[in-house]
């Protein structure tokens, strides 16, 4: 398939994707899609880009809903590769919610485009779009560049439901799916990492991993067990409370997202203070609470 004729039926997809993604098919393209195709399109070096890349990349805004101006920006970047209509589509949110996944997914995660401490940027080794396409999408609206007119998308986008709209957004597909074969979207599967999904299960996975890792003491993770409800992450008891402080310290200087390789601290004084929601991966992590990624098949 030749390269244009890829893009512009993955254009179409991620359309779809976009709508499908707020459940809300109550919007009209205010221009044919070809044509917005050719003009989301990046020619130019982005600025601070001193080096040549052998991939395209587009960007731009989708209106999710035109009634109250939703509008959601994402950034497509195809895989480096002389075929990329042969290589899967991943569809990457960061969560938080609040944490953008242009300026953190892509920028320091697995994105091409890396930025050095003088804001010129450099290419990422090990970019994940060396394997697949990969779409970013700005979410909820009022996260980085996705906006709405409506002030009350962004008073509602603080509640921690980032571990809830990715499986629903998964479910949505699938009934679109069952529901017609027209623009059918062929979903493989979704990862959710590190989601808030809700305050008991949260929280024993946590205590259930810090104990099976050797991160800390039978005893402490008994009395974890014993001395915390589960039921609220936000409010524990004084019991629970200090039953935390004792399993932190237990933990010394180790970065919970990877417990085998070297810290980003030089000792354990230099870490983040424990704060009062106990999420472990709060601990260490500097705004992501969730890395959502949806593999669809090429």
């Amino acid at each position: 398939m030749a390269n244009s004729e890829w893009s512009q039926i993955l254009f179409i997809n991620i359309i779809i994707l976009a709508t499908l993604f707020l459940c809300n098919i109550n919007f009209a393209f205010a221009t044919d899609p070809f044509v917005r195709q050719r003009q989301d399109k990046i020619d130019e070096p982005l600025p601070g880009q001193n080096f040549n890349i052998s991939f395209e990349h587009y960007s731009g805004y989708i209106t999710v809903n035109e009634d109250v101006g939703r509008t959601l920006f994402y950034w497509f970047i195809e895989a480096d590769h002389i075929d990329p209509s042969s290589k899967p589509l991943l569809l990457w949110l960061n969560g938080g919610p609040g944490c953008s996944s242009i300026a953190y997914g892509e920028a320091e995660e697995i994105g091409p485009f890396h930025i050095n401490s003088d804001g010129t940027l450099y290419l990422n080794p090990y970019s994940w779009n060396q394997v697949a396409n990969i779409l970013y999408i700005d979410s909820p609206v009022g996260v980085g560049f996705s906006y709405s007119k409506n002030s009350s998308d962004i008073r509602n986008n603080g509640d921690k439901r980032t571990g809830h709209y990715v499986p629903q957004l998964s479910q949505v597909i699938v009934k679109h799916n069952s529901a017609t074969k027209q623009d059918s979207i062929n979903l493989k599967g979704y990862m959710v990492g590190n989601a808030l999904t809700d305050d008991f299960n949260d929280q024993l996975g946590i205590f259930q991993f810090m104990w099976s890792s050797g991160m800390i003491s039978d005893q402490t993770f008994k009395l974890l067990n014993l001395l915390c409800d589960f039921e609220s992450v936000e409010h524990p008891s004084e019991s629970c409370d200090k039953m935390w402080d004792i399993a932190y310290n237990e933990l010394g200087n180790i970065d919970p997202y990877s417990i085998f390789t070297p810290p980003c601290h030089g000792s354990a004084n230099q870490r983040v203070k424990r704060p009062h929601h106990h999420n472990l991966s709060n601990a260490s992590s500097p705004a992501i609470s969730t890395r959502i990624l949806a593999t669809i098949a090429s």
